[in-house]
C-alpha cells in the first residue's frame, strides 16, 4: 500500500521520481504526486488517478530539481481527493511523504491548530508536516526536527522529509513500514521498495525499526531508535528490470500465472540439490524442528489459504498438531500459547503489517521457534524470524497473488516432509517418492496452463454472472476458497468458497440456475463424496463447472461442464488445481473489462491495519 521514492543528486531527479513511481504502481494507489526544490521554493504536483496523468502535469509544469520526493497514495484517512494526496507541505517550507497510519493524529491536530496551523487535508500525514515545521522553526535542524516530531507520534510510518532552505539534504525514517536507502554515484535515494530504484542503483541498505537517516549527495548518516550512530549492511539487489516488464503479456497477473512452472522449479531446486533436509530452513533448523510439539501458522489472505492446505499435510504426513489463524485475528486475542510450538509466518512481501505484528506477539508470548516463508529478501518478517525460507518466485507485481501462492505451497510441503523425517514418520524410499513428485510438479502445472482455451469458454459465461460458489473437500477446500477470492478480487463478482459437505447446512439455499457452482474434484479419496454434493446442486437446478483429473470417472452431461487437469499428482494436487481457478478469474476479468493488475480498493503490499 502506498509508495515512496525520493532522491538527492547533482542532476535533475524528476525522471528518477517518475520512473520510481511507475514501478511502485503495483502496490495499489488512487493518487500520486511529487515535490521538488526548484528556484528556492517547494514546487508540487498532485493528481487523482494514474501516475501517467500526474507525469503529464509535471511536464506541463516544467518541474526540475536536484532534491525531490514522490508518492503513490492508497486512501486511509480522508477520501480520494487532490488535497489529500501526497506530498503534504507545511507553510511552503516542509514537504513530507508518508506510508502508514499515525494513530494519535487527531490529538496532535488539535494541538497544532492551537499553535495556528491551518489544515488543508483530512489526512494523518499533514500532522507530520506541520509538526516537523514546528520543531524546525525552533531547532533549525531538519534531522532533529524529524526526531522530535516522531517522539510525539504513535503508529506506523515510513517518511521522507525535505525543507526549502536545505537544498542538498533529505531526512527519512521508518517504524513498522518498509523503507530503504539507495546508494548511487554522487546521489542517494530513498524508496519503499527496491523496484523503484532499479533504474538508478542496485546498491541498497534497509533501515531497521526506529531508524532515522540523513541523506546528502555524498553522505549517509543513520541513527537507531536510541539515537546511536549505526551502519546497516549493504545489499546488492538481484531483482532484474526484465522481471518487472510485461514483455509479451497483457497484464502482470497473466505473466505471473504463466511464470509458475519456472517459479516452482526454481523453488524446488533448493531441495533437489541437497535433498529434503533441515538445512533448507537454516543452520539451526534441525535442532529447533526436532523439539517442536506443534505448529502455529499465521498469515493473511491468499497466504492464509496456503497455510490451510499445509495443515492437512502436516497432520497427515508429519503427524504434528497444526493450527492456522488469520494474523489480524491472532494478534488481538488472548492466546493460550505453547512455546514448544513452531510459529510459521507466510507473506509474499515480508512486510504484511498484521502478520509482522502477529509474529511479534507470538515472540512476546514465549515462542522462540519461528520460521518465515517469504518471497522478498531482507524484508521485515524474515528479519524478525529465527529461521527463513525464501521462495524463488521472482518479483510479483499483480495485486492478486498467483506464483507466490503456489511457491508457498511447495515450501510448506517441503517443511512438512522435513518435520516428518525428524519425527521418524517417513523412510528414505518415501522421501525419494516425494522428491520425485516435486521434480515432476512444474510439468504438471504447465499442462494445467494449457487448459486456458477451454477455460476462456467458461469465462464468457461467468462474466455475465453476479455470484458464484466454489466447492472443495479436504485438502482442496482451501483451493475453493482461493478460487472464490481470485474471482471477487479482480472481476468484482461476489463469490464464496465452501467445503462441499457444508452445502446442506445453508449454502444450498442460494443455488439456482443463475448461480454457477465451481467444483474442485480431483481423483482422491473424497471424490465419491464430492459427486454426491454435485448431485445436490443439480437437483436444485444449479449449473456445475467441474475441474477434474484425467483419470476421474465421470463425464459431461446437461448442466455439468468438465475440464480435466493432468493426471492426479497425489498430495501436491492443490498446487495443480490452483492454476485453473487463477485462469478462470483472469479470463473472466478480461471479459468484464476490469483493471486486472490494480483492482479497485486493493493494494499489493498491505502495510496498514
Amino acid at each position: 500500500m502506498c509508495g515512496i521514492v525520493g532522491a538527492v543528486a547533482g542532476a535533475d531527479v524528476v525522471p528518477v521520481l517518475l520512473d520510481g513511481l511507475k514501478r511502485l504502481e503495483y502496490r495499489g494507489y488512487d493518487s500520486a504526486g511529487v515535490a521538488v526544490l526548484m528556484q528556492g521554493e517547494i514546487r508540487r504536483v498532485r493528481k487523482i488517478g494514474r501516475v501517467a496523468e500526474m507525469e503529464q502535469a509535471v511536464k506541463e509544469a516544467g518541474l526540475a530539481g536536484t532534491l525531490g520526493i514522490g508518492h503513490t497514495r492508497w486512501a486511509t484517512h480522508g477520501g480520494v481527493t487532490e488535497p489529500n494526496a501526497h506530498p503534504h507541505v507545511s507553510n511552503g517550507q516542509i514537504a513530507v511523504v508518508h506510508n502508514g497510519i499515525i494513530e494519535n493524529h487527531d490529538e496532535e491536530r488539535e494541538k497544532l491548530k492551537a499553535l495556528g496551523y491551518v489544515f488543508e487535508s483530512q489526512t494523518d500525514t499533514e500532522v507530520i508536516a506541520h509538526l516537523v515545521h514546528h520543531h524546525y522553526q525552533t531547532s533549525g535542524n531538519l534531522f532533529k526536527a524529524v526526531r522530535l516530531s516522531l517522539i510525539q507520534l504513535r503508529g506506523a510510518y515510513a517518511i521522507a522529509v525535505i525543507a526549502v532552505d536545505q537544498p542538498d539534504r533529505m531526512v527519512c525514517a521508518r517504524m513498522g513500514c518498509p523503507l530503504l536507502i539507495g546508494l548511487g554515484e554522487g546521489a542517494h535515494y530513498v524508496a519503499s521498495d527496491v523496484s523503484a530504484l532499479l533504474s538508478a542503483t542496485r546498491r541498497v541498505v534497509y533501515l531497521e525499526e526506529g531508524d532515522i537517516a540523513e541523506l546528502t549527495r555524498d553522505h549517509l548518516h543513520i541513527e537507531d531508535q536510541h539515537g546511536r550512530h549505526t551502519r546497516r549492511p549493504l545489499h546488492v539487489s538481484d531483482v532484474s528490470l526484465s522481471s518487472l516488464e510485461l514483455g509479451q503479456f497483457r497484464h502482470y497477473m497473466q505473466k505471473e500465472i504463466h511464470e509458475q512452472p519456472k517459479a516452482l522449479s526454481d523453488t524446488i531446486d533448493q531441495a533437489l540439490e541437497d535433498g529434503l533436509t533441515s538445512t533448507l530452513f537454516g543452520p539451526e533448523a534441525e535442532t529447533i524442528l526436532r523439539d517442536i510439539e506443534g505448529v502455529q501458522i499465521l498469515a493473511c489472505g491468499t497466504s492464509y489459504y496456503a497455510g490451510m492446505v499445509a495443515r492437512y499435510w502436516l497432520e497427515s504426513i508429519a503427524g504434528i498438531p497444526t493450527n492456522v489463524e488469520i494474523a489480524s485475528e491472532y494478534r488481538y486475542r488472548e492466546v493460550a500459547a505453547n512455546p514448544r510450538h513452531l510459529v510459521v509466518t507466510l507473506s509474499q512481501s515480508g512486510e504484511t503489517l498484521d502478520t509482522l505484528e502477529a509474529l511479534k506477539y507470538a515472540i512476546a508470548l514465549g515462542h522462540q521457534a519461528t520460521l518465515s516463508i517469504c518471497n522478498v529478501r531482507e524484508s521485515a518478517i524474515p528479519r524478525a524470524s529465527r529461521m527463513v525460507f525464501y521462495t524463488r518466485a521472482g518479483a510479483e507485481i499483480g495485486v492478486a497473488s498467483t506464483k507466490a501462492f503456489t511457491t508457498q505451497l511447495v515450501a510448506l510441503f517441503m517443511l512438512c516432509v522435513v518435520i516428518a523425517k525428524l519425527r521418524g514418520r517417513i523412510d528414505a524410499s518415501k522421501e525419494a517418492a516425494y522428491l520425485d513428485t516435486l521434480r515432476h510438479l512444474p510439468g504438471s502445472v504447465q499442462h494445467a496452463l494449457n487448459l486456458e482455451p477451454q477455460i476462456c469458454v467458461w469465462a464468457e459465461h461467468f462474466a455475465q454472472k453476479s455470484h458464484a460458489l466454489f466447492l472443495g473437500r479436504g485438502v482442496h477446500y482451501p483451493i475453493a476458497l482461493e478460487g472464490a477470492l481470485k474471482l471477487k478480487e479482480i472481476t468484482y463478482i461476489h463469490a464464496e468458497g465452501y467445503p462441499a459437505g457444508e452445502l446442506k447446512h445453508g449454502p444450498l439455499a442460494l443455488v439456482d440456475a443463475d448461480m454457477p457452482v465451481v467444483v474442485i474434484a480431483p481423483n482422491d479419496a473424497l471424490l465419491e463424496k464430492v459427486k454426491s454434493n454435485m448431485q445436490e446442486v443439480r437437483a436444485r437446478g444449479g449449473e456445475l463447472f467441474v475441474f477434474a483429473d484425467l483419470d476421474s470417472h465421470f463425464g459431461e452431461q446437461e448442466g455439468v461442464h468438465v475440464i480435466r487437469t493432468p493426471r492426479h499428482v497425489g498430495l501436491l494436487s492443490p498446487v495443480v488445481h490452483a492454476i485453473p481457478v487463477q485462469l478462470l478469474a483472469y479470463n473472466t476479468a478480461l471479459k468484464r473489462g476490469t483493471d486486472v493488475d490494480k483492482p479497485r480498493n486493493l493494494a499489493k503490499s498491505v502495510t496498514v491495519e
